[in-house]
């Protein structure tokens, strides 16, 4: 379809949209300029990195800006309705309904006081004039459309009673519940696990094909936008610098950011070097910008580059804004940049400086007046593990199977209810309080969320050294600052930078503060908890950079909690998979990811989204992924996996497998435990 023939059957048109925020310091635009138009039943993926202006647009286009913000300048149709020109009133009756939005965070978008019954419900009084028994009676058909099981006995439930998967499948059950044309998802699979954003993504795209909706999809994960979008646009401090169609965007990207931003993917095939990450920063907001905003980060920039902005240029079906394409002429500069090489260590009979063997935590579950015990979660039920200096070991697993909880029990800030943890050879006890202390000086964690662990009241050089003066290491005052100093200019930031406190770095920097006050006591293990699962590609590649540096330099070992798959194939030697607090598989990670042996493990691997132009989004009305695991409160007899598994007989039904060894290394717990060479 042309260009013109595409925008007359747009349903959403956006043209020049620019947004202003008036403070103190001035007048900045998060968006600038920006056009874009989705047909009906199309989704349209906007791209970019944190802070480029995403959410914002989407906001704009909603009507929902924050106070100090205004639409500077633009046009938005939908249907041929112009949106700007709307009174409030009647565009209230279009929010919710004519247009839905499904927020980037559910557990802060629902209302923690309300049923979901009463939030659907409002959606319904409001927008399609339904209450009393026709409100409920719809509210239960749509929590069945996206999937909720037994919905009418969940009408009556709160949000906190719901997991993260169900929690947005009720806010995109609330989106729905207006019957919109244009359904605007904001980061709808961020932080969920892979099998869950599998069901998020196969449950949208049924949805709109039954609905014939358009989709205007905010993200910065290539795979989701692979899986998809029909069309994308690419964001870059505010401004859209390429769109085109998916297919051509994967085959060939035209801009250098573009370039950029595929080859700092990790997987295995680069494994073994450093991600092309890019350096520094986006610009600011609060600048005049005289030429190409991303010449200072561009490696093919030009002198022109810097003094005069680019304008678009047609190249095939695809658009870009960039002088390098003047003329007409195609410009193929995708490459993966290798920065460095990473010394891979071997497997070797070094003495584990942590082992675990047989860990359990189990917490009990107290009801009644007199809060006796009625049962027990099993977090952690037998697990064994065994870190070597220079490795790094991935625990990968779905949300809630108990990796965090094994991280915690190792550094004995979750009370162990059996098994042990030894550290250097010697097992600790908990009431050994010298021995658990030397072992928290040499096992640190990085925890999921830097931004919830760092002290919003201190400045971030006290919070570097707050852990050397708690286990008495670094020396006197002026050695310490000297130490923060060399650590801040480690990670990429300036010593001048202690002074300011965590709110005022980005999400990246507070990641890599968090890794440096882990590393300030000189530890030899570090425990990382998802410290990627909410990053773009481009700081995520920053991050991963470092650490791999700083195992090569200092031997670290990791311990690498993560259910994001790609980082696992680049940066693990060995990977351990957990399905409700038990490993059933392990052993060496090009083993374990090419050869899985456990039905479970080939599940995890079938459901992560591709980056390839040709992935396609799962036939509407197929079958998506298994349902979510059960509840560690009432897990299943026999091998926990049984009810979700393809293979199951009835040995699985009746007893747990025990651990069968495959050879090097590679051990799994399954009955009809099956290798395969090659991908999954």
């Amino acid at each position: 379809m042309s260009d013109s023939a595409r925008i007359a059957a747009a349903l959403l048109e956006v043209e020049g949209l620019t947004v202003e925020i008036r403070g103190a310091a001035g007048v900045t635009r998060p968006v600038d300029d920006v056009g874009l138009d989705i047909a009906a039943g199309e989704t349209f993926a906007l791209l970019g990195e944190s802070g480029c202006g995403k959410s914002m647009t989407a906001l704009a286009i909603a009507r929902l800006l924050p106070g100090a913000a205004g639409v500077a300048g633009g046009r938005v149709r939908l249907g041929g309705d112009e949106l700007l020109a709307l009174p409030e009133a009647s565009m209230r009756r279009v929010r919710g309904g004519r247009i839905g939005m499904i927020f980037q965070e559910p557990s802060t978008s629902l209302n923690p006081v309300m049923t979901v019954a009463a939030q659907i419900g409002e959606v319904l009084a409001l927008h399609r004039s339904l209450a009393g028994a026709a409100a409920r009676a719809e509210a239960r058909r749509l929590l069945e459309a996206v999937g909720i099981p037994s919905a009418a006995a969940r009408l009556d439930d709160y949000p906190f009673q719901f997991s993260g998967g169900m929690k947005q499948r009720v806010m995109i059950a609330m989106a729905l519940a207006g019957e919109p044309e244009l359904l605007i998802a904001d980061e709808p699979t961020t932080a969920l696990d892979v099998t869950i954003q599998a069901q998020v993504l196969d449950l949208l795209a049924r949805l709109q094909a039954e609905r014939g909706m358009a989709m205007l999809l905010i993200t910065h994960d290539l795979g989701v936008v692979a899986r998809i979008a029909h069309r994308v646009g690419l964001l870059y401090a505010g401004e859209l610098i390429e769109s085109g169609r998916r297919e051509d965007f994967f085959n060939a990207p035209l801009h250098p950011y573009a370039q950029r931003l595929f080859a700092a993917l990790p997987d295995g095939a680069v494994r073994g070097r450093m991600l092309a990450a890019l350096s520094g920063g986006a610009p600011s907001f609060d600048q005049q910008f005289a030429g190409c905003r991303f010449a200072a980060r561009c490696p093919s920039a030009l002198e022109r580059c810097r003094v005069e902005a680019p304008i678009w240029h047609e190249v095939g079906e695809q658009r870009v804004r960039c002088h390098l394409h003047d003329g007409g002429g195609e410009v193929r500069i995708r490459q993966r940049l290798a920065l460095g090489v990473v010394t891979e260590t071997p497997p070797s009979a070094e003495a584990a400086v942590l082992d675990v063997r047989d860990l359990a935590v189990h917490f009990p579950v107290k009801k009644g007046l007199f809060r006796r015990t009625t049962g027990w979660v099993r977090a952690v039920d037998g697990v064994g593990l065994r870190l070597v200096p220079g490795r790094t070991l991935a625990l990968v697993g779905e949300s809630g199977c108990g990796k965090t909880t094994v991280g915690r029990a190792i550094l004995h800030l979750t009370p162990l209810t059996a098994g042990s943890v030894a550290f250097d050879g010697a097992p600790l006890r908990p009431r050994d309080r010298a021995a658990v202390r030397s072992m928290r000086r040499a096992v640190q964690m990085v925890f999921q969320d830097p931004f919830a662990s760092l002290n919003p009241r201190m400045c971030v050089g006290d919070i570097l050294e707050e852990g050397m003066v708690s286990l008495g290491v670094g020396g006197d005052a002026a050695a310490r600052r000297r130490i923060v100093g060399g650590l801040l200019e480690r990670i990429g930031l300036t010593p001048a930078m202690r002074w300011r406190y965590p709110h005022e770095f980005s999400g990246g920097q507070r990641q890599r503060i968090a890794i440096a006050r882990a590393l300030a006591v000189s530890p030899r293990v570090i425990v990382c908890d998802e410290p990627t699962s909410a990053l773009d590609v481009s700081v995520q590649a920053q991050l991963l950079n470092l650490m791999c540096e700083l195992q090569q330099e200092r031997g670290l070992a990791y311990l690498f909690i993560t259910h994001n798959l790609a980082v696992v194939r680049y940066m693990a030697d060995d990977v351990a998979v957990m399905y409700l607090g038990r490993i059933v598989e392990q052993g060496p990670a090009a083993r374990v990811l090419e050869a899985p042996a456990h039905p479970y493990t080939r599940m995890l691997l079938a459901a992560v989204p591709l980056v390839d132009a040709g992935a396609q989004a799962r036939a509407p009305g197929g079958k998506g992924s298994p349902a979510e695991p059960p509840s560690p409160l009432a897990q299943p007899a026999g091998c926990h996996f049984h009810p979700r598994c393809p293979l199951a007989d009835a040995a699985c039904h009746a007893s747990y497998p025990v651990e069968r060894d495959l050879g090097n290394r590679h051990v799994v717990r399954c009955f009809r435990a099956e290798t395969r060479q090659g991908s999954v």
